[in-house]
Parts: structure tokens; sequence; C-alpha cells
């Protein structure tokens, strides 16, 4: 594992120097400096009162920011964490993300299910003295996702060494074993839920072609069996939403009581308007993340078809890339859809403005969203957007976009027409967008009231 390091934050924001912040040669005191490795030192909270600075340890066993909303969850959350004068260490696998250089990363290893590898090549004959190395090269290879349990198992172990210098441990939606033993353990423990995998496991499920696929299907959730143990056991648990709660509680067993709502925020001083940037008239844009049914990307290229048959001038911007031979690249080519879309992928957040800001209409065609960051992005951008009602985006939406029904491309395709014949309703739209995500999702609110959950769970285990 590697860890990298950055100064402390003394409660008024005032970074120590490195010499001073490295935990080697001072104790950690209760201005949320971090314990040296394997210290007896009295954390923060332990001794600190309801205001002081807490040391946090944030666990992602994903987290590269191109991997959806989990990364950019982690880097947000992370960074305005320690503007508020918390310290905060990230716990990742593979991917890792990029942080805040006041954040520490801690890089645990692991197989990485998204690698490109020759995975029967991969197999080393050290795998048989290592058991969970055994493990997870068996479980990839056979269509598993061991990535959850297995991060789980490491994050016990950095724990077993390190975990004096942490006063609570947050997971995002790992939801592994391993929190089970922290409990155990009487650690104070706080989950974040984007939303129960469940609603993917169902869709693709469904979506599934024959018997083969669905058990394929079928074994690649198997982690869901672990997730609904563990959500069912967590007294502090945080959704994303109030359609995250439902379905956590739904799903997974959790008991109503321990589910708080705490919305993601949105950084709106880098999205933002860009009244520099002209407006291309028939642009629609949209942000793939993964080539898979819960996004709704078919019921999107079906109502583009539509789009292009009445405006014969629009154009598809996408902010990712679809799966070479997937469903969504077969699509276009049996729609004769290429020539019209455009594909930009791990591009930086500026140039994913500088995008919106040449849009017309954003689209968020998602089946089901537990929160639904692109949808909040592009509105923050002055974009008039057009979502479904899937999961949580009616919450995100309210009335400042076109909302339709989920999987339903005709209606899809109505409201971006209308859109796009109307400037007028397209600059309203866009107005009451912006005003509702900066009033609405703020980052420096959602930390204050992770901040509070956190607490809530330290007192617990006193």
């Amino acid at each position: 594992m590697v860890q990298r390091p950055r100064p402390r934050l003394l409660p008024d924001g005032t970074a120590l120097p490195l010499a001073e912040s490295a935990g080697s040669s001072a104790p950690a005191t209760a201005t949320g400096t971090h314990a040296a490795s394997g210290s007896q030192a009295t954390s923060s909270a332990a001794t600190a009162g309801p205001d002081e600075p807490l040391d946090v340890c944030l666990l992602s066993y994903r987290s590269d920011p191109y991997s959806g909303g989990q990364g950019v969850y982690v880097h947000a959350l992370s960074r305005t964490l320690v503007e508020q004068g918390h310290s905060v260490d990230v716990v990742s696998g593979k991917p890792y993300p990029d942080l805040d250089p006041r954040v520490d990363l801690v890089e645990l290893p692991g197989e990485n299910v998204v690698d490109e590898v020759d995975r029967l090549g991969a197999f080393d004959a050290s795998y048989l003295r290592q058991p969970r190395k055994f493990f997870e090269w068996a479980s990839v290879l056979t269509g598993g996702f061991p990535d959850p349990y297995t991060f789980g198992e490491r994050v016990v172990e950095y724990l077993d060494d390190h975990g004096d210098a942490y006063d609570v441990i947050h997971d995002n939606q790992s939801l592994s074993y391993g929190l089970l033993d922290l409990l155990d353990r009487d650690v104070p423990v706080v989950a974040t839920v984007h939303h129960p995998i469940t609603v993917d496991r169902e869709m693709d499920l469904a979506d599934a072609d024959d018997v083969t696929d669905r058990l394929l299907v079928r074994r690649w959730y198997s982690f869901l069996r672990m997730q609904r143990r563990v959500a069912s056991r967590l007294p502090h648990v945080v959704g994303v939403s109030e359609a995250t709660r439902e379905r956590t509680v739904a799903d997974f067993g959790a008991d109503p009581d321990a589910v708080s709502v705490v919305h993601n925020g949105v950084d709106t001083d880098l999205f933002r308007p860009r009244p520099d940037v002209e407006t291309v008239p028939g642009r629609v844009m949209t942000t793939v993340s993964a080539d898979v049914p819960i996004k709704g990307t078919r019921h999107l290229l079906a109502a583009f078809a539509t789009v292009r048959e009445r405006r014969p001038d629009a154009e598809l911007t996408v902010v990712g890339q679809f799966d070479e031979g997937g469903t969504a690249a077969a699509l276009i080519d049996d729609l004769d859809l290429g020539d019209a879309i455009t594909t930009h992928s791990e591009i930086s957040a500026e140039r994913m403005v500088e995008l919106y800001g040449s849009a017309a209409v954003a689209v968020v065609p998602s089946l089901f969203e537990g929160f639904g960051l692109p949808a909040a992005e592009a509105m923050a951008c002055g974009v008039p957007t057009v979502a479904t009602t899937g999961g949580a985006l009616p919450e995100v939406v309210s009335d400042a976009g076109r909302l339709v029904p989920p999987g339903d491309p005709a209606a899809i395709a109505d409201a971006v027409c209308d859109l796009l014949a109307d400037p007028a309703a397209r600059s309203r739209l866009g107005d009451r967008a912006r005003e509702r995500v900066c009033q609405a999702f703020d980052w420096d609110e959602a930390a204050r009231e992770t901040a509070a959950i956190y607490r809530e769970a330290i007192r617990a285990h006193r």
C-alpha cells in the first residue's frame, strides 16, 4: 500500500508544515492531526467537544473519477471536509482516485476487474500461497466481482495497524463483511449507499437474452448477498436521496431509522454557465459512464433517431464512450447515427463545462439514478435538461427541467424537439435550473450534515 503525505489543518483552516504534521515526532492532539501508526494516542473525538475537527477514514473500493459518481463523491466530500477543518485519509482500491492535495491516499492492492488483461494467462504460482489473491483471480476468471469483499478484508488489516489514527470510518458503498468486523470491535462506522445495486441486477436480468446470460448476471451480482447482510446491520447509513433511502430499506433490509438522507453537492463554481461559448442550436448532450441497461442509453439513441428525422441539424455530444461491440454501438450502426454523434472520453471537468456551454439541451435517460449527478451538473451549467422520472431524478430536477417516463424514447424525443424549437423556453429553464442547483445541492452543507452523522456514530460507540 502507498500513502502520500499532506499537510494537516488546524481548526482555523491553516496548515501545519509537513515536518510538524507527519506524526513521526509529535503526538496526535485534538487539532485533527492523525496519530502515528500503531500509537495509543487518544483520538480527538474522545476528548473534544462537538465542534472539534475529526480524523476521518473514508473507504472506497473504486474511486476513479471517470468510473462514475462514486469517484466524484469521494473527491468532493473529502476535499470539503478538509476545507471545514477535518483530516481525511481516503483508503481506496483500484482504480485510484484523483484527490485534493490536502487529502492522503492509501492505495490498497486488488484485482480490479476493469483492467483489460488475459486473466487465465495472468495466473501466477504464488497465488497458491496467497488465498486472497487466488480467490480474486478465480472469481474474476469465472465472471464474479470480488472487489468489495476483498477490499473489506484489506481494510481490516490496514486498520489493525492504523485504526487508532481515526475517529470514524466512512465506507463508500463497499458494504463489505469487514464493516461488521469493525462494528464487532465497537468502531464508529458510517456507510454511504448511492443506490442499492439490486436495481442494476433487476434490469440486467430483465435484459438478459437467455439462460446462460441470466446465469452470468447472477454470478456477477453474487456480492449482493454480502451487501444485504451488512446493510441490514449498519446503525448509521447515508443515502444520497429519498429514492435511495426507500430502496435501501426495501432491498437491503436496512433499519429505516438508521438511514439519513444527505443529498450530494455540486461544485457550482466549476459547473457554471459559459456565456463565452457559443451554443450550437441543434446540439444535444449526454454523459455515459457505462453501457448498461440502467443508464437508458438505448432509449436515448432511439429518441435521437426521431429527433434527427424532425431536426436534420441535430447532433449528439456524448461525454464518455460506448463499449466497442456493445449494445449502444450496435444500435448506432442500426440507426445510422454514426455521423451525428461525437464522443469525448476522460476529459477534464473544465472541458466538460465547455461542452455543456455549447449544448442547447442536455438529456439524462437513466431508468434509475440514486442521485443523478449528470442532471445536477448540466443544470448548474444553465443547460435546459430533459430527464426521466427514474429514481431520484425528480428530486434533483423538480420543476427546473422537463421530466419524462423512463424507457420512453417518444417522450424523450418530444421534449427535446420542443426545447430545440423554443429558444426563449430554453433560456427560462436554464436560468431556473442553475438557481435550483445553487440553492439545493451544496457540498459545504453535505459535508456538515455528514460530519453530524459521524458525531452521532462516535457518541453511540463511547
